[in-house]
C-alpha cells in the first residue's frame, strides 16, 4: 500500500489554566505539556497499516527537527519516503487549556517549494497493490511529474483520492475519490442529496466513482455509470474525537479495494473502520509523548494478546476504572504484582467508564488514566477494553490469576468462568479502608481550589 500526500506534524500543549492574564483576556497555563501525533497523509498512513499490511508513505518535507520527530512517529510502522521539498515540515500547535484548544499555530504550512523528482515518486509506486492520495492542499499532487507518476500507476492498481478544497483535482481514472459533505457542497443528513452529487462528481472529475462521506450518517456513493448506494453510518457510544475519520475511511477503502473489494464493498469497510477509529478515540488515540521517547506502554485493542514474555511467566492480571488513581489503587496493584511475575492492568475506556458510572464520568480520559497506570512500577502492561466487563479481554489475555478486590464475591464475578476456563484461579485481597474514588471525586468537586470553582 503506498501512501501519496501532505503529511503534517500535530502537537498538543496541554495545561491546566485558573487564571486570565491581568493584560488579557487569555488563560494562563501552568504544568504544560507536549504530545505529538501525525497527521494529514502521515495518519492515513498509520490507518492502512492496520492489520499488519505493509504501507509506503511519499510525502514532502523540511529540512527540520520536525520531520525527525514525525520519521521517528512512524518508525516501525510505516516506510517514510521523505521528499525534502520545504524548509519547515507543517506543524500545527495546539495550545490546549483544561482540555480546550484556545489557540492553534501554523508552521510550515505555505505549500511545497521544490519540485519533486518523478523518478523517485515512480520507484515509490513500483510495488503498489493500491494507492492512496491523501491530499491536503500543499501542492505534492499538483505536480506534472507526481501526477503522471500517479496516472501510470492508476492504469494497473486501484487509486483513491482523497480531496482537499486547495488540493488539486483527482486525477481521471481514479477508482473511488471521497470528498466530505462539505467538499461536496451537502448536509451530512441530505443522503439523497448526497448520493445525486456523488455521480454528478463522478462525472465532472472523470473518476470511476465517488463516496461522499457523511460523518455519522456514513456515506453516499455513486459511479459514472448510475449504480449508487446509500451506506448507513455505525453508531459510536459517545464520540470525543472525530479528527481523522476521513483518513481512516479512505485507507480503508484503499485496502478493502487492493484486496479485491468491489467498490461499494469497499465503501461499506471505510464506513465501518471509521467508525470503530472514532471509538478508538480518533486521531487521539496515535498521541505520544516527544518521539525520541519511548512509547507509552499502554496500548488499546480490542482483544489483549498474551504477554511478550510468552507462559513461562506467570501472568497477574487486574482491572477496573482507575478513575481517579487513589492510595487504594496503588496498595491493590502492589498486591496484585506480588502474585505473579508479570501485572497486566484491564482498564475501562472512557465509554465503558459511562456506561457503568454515569455520565458524570470518567473525570480523567483514558489515554491519561493508562499513562499514570503505567507509569507505577508494579505495573507492566495497560490495556483498555470497550465492554462494561473484561470477560472477552481475559479471554484473550488468559491470566494465571485474576485479582480484584475483598469487596467482590469471587463466585458473583463474571469474570470467573472465563478466568477458570483457561486455567487461572481468582483471587481477592483486602482493601485499604478509607479510600473511594466516588468519595474523592465528591469532595474535590464540592471544594474546589482555595473554595474557588476550577475553570
Amino acid at each position: 500500500m503506498v501512501v501519496v500526500g501532505d503529511a503534517l506534524l500535530d502537537v498538543d500543549m496541554r495545561g491546566v489554566s485558573r487564571r486570565d492574564c491581568p493584560d488579557a483576556p487569555a488563560p494562563v497555563l501552568e504544568g504544560t505539556e507536549t504530545w505529538y501525533r501525525p497527521g494529514g497523509a502521515a495518519l492515513a498512513a498509520l490507518c492502512a497499516r492496520e492489520g499488519g499490511r505493509e504501507v509506503v508513505l511519499v510525502t514532502a518535507v523540511g529540512r527540520d527537527a520536525a520531520a525527525d520527530d514525525l520519521a521517528a512517529l512512524l518508525d516501525g510502522e510505516v516506510t517514510l519516503v521523505g521528499l525534502p521539498l520545504m524548509e519547515r515540515t507543517p506543524t500545527k500547535t495546539r495550545v490546549q487549556a483544561n482540555g480546550r484548544t484556545v489557540a492553534r499555530l501554523d508552521e510550515g504550512c505555505g505549500g511545497v517549494e521544490e519540485t519533486a523528482s518523478g523518478a523517485v515518486v515512480a520507484r515509490a509506486l513500483a510495488g503498489a497493490s493500491a494507492v492512496l492520495v491523501a491530499d491536503y492542499g500543499h501542492g505534492l499532487t499538483r505536480q506534472s511529474a507526481v501526477r503522471g507518476a500517479l496516472a501510470a500507476c492508476a492504469d494497473r492498481v486501484p487509486l483513491v483520492w482523497d480531496p482537499h478544497p486547495r488540493g488539486a483535482a483527482p486525477l481521471h481514472g481514479a477508482r473511488l475519490v471521497t470528498p466530505n459533505a462539505a467538499e461536496a457542497q451537502v448536509a451530512e443528513d441530505e443522503g439523497e442529496r448526497a448520493l445525486r452529487r456523488a455521480g454528478e462528481l463522478a462525472g465532472v472529475w472523470g473518476t470511476h466513482s465517488v463516496s461522499v462521506t457523511l460523518g455519522a450518517h456514513g456515506a453516499a456513493w455513486a459511479d459514472g455509470a448510475g449504480e449508487r448506494a446509500l451506506v448507513p453510518g455505525e453508531p459510536v457510544d459517545v464520540p470525543e474525537d472525530t479528527c481523522g475519520a476521513g483518513d481512516a475511511f479512505a485507507a480503508a477503502c484503499a485496502t478493502a479495494l487492493a484486496d479485491g473489494a468491489h467498490v461499494r464493498a469497499a465503501v461499506r469497510h471505510g464506513v465501518g473502520s471509521a467508525a470503530a477509529f472514532v471509538a478508538r478515540g480518533g486521531a487521539a488515540a496515535h498521541t505520544r509523548p516527544h518521539p525520541g521517547l519511548p512509547a507509552p506502554r499502554a496500548r488499546t485493542a480490542a482483544g489483549p494478546e498474551t504477554a511478550a514474555g510468552g507462559r513461562d511467566e506467570r501472568v497477574v492480571a487486574t482491572g477496573g476504572c482507575f478513575d481517579v488513581l487513589h492510595a487504594g489503587h496503588v496498595d491493590l496493584l502492589r498486591r496484585a504484582r506480588a502474585l505473579g511475575d508479570r501485572l497486566v492492568v484491564l482498564l475501562n475506556s472512557d465509554a465503558s467508564v459511562r456506561a457503568l458510572k454515569g455520565p458524570g464520568r470518567p473525570v480523567v480520559g483514558e489515554r491519561d488514566r493508562a499513562r499514570v497506570l503505567s507509569a507505577l512500577d508494579c505495573v507492566d502492561e495497560v490495556v483498555v477494553f470497550g465492554e462494561e466487563t473484561p470477560v472477552h479481554a481475559l479471554e484473550e489475555l488468559r491470566p494465571d490469576v485474576w485479582v480484584k478486590g475483598g469487596d467482590y464475591d469471587v463466585e458473583g464475578l463474571p469474570e470467573t468462568p472465563a478466568v477458570r476456563r483457561a486455567g487461572g484461579e481468582v483471587v481477592t485481597v483486602p482493601l485499604v479502608p478509607g479510600h473511594s474514588t466516588t468519595g474523592l471525586i465528591t469532595r474535590i468537586r464540592g471544594r474546589g481550589r482555595d473554595n474557588v470553582p476550577v475553570r
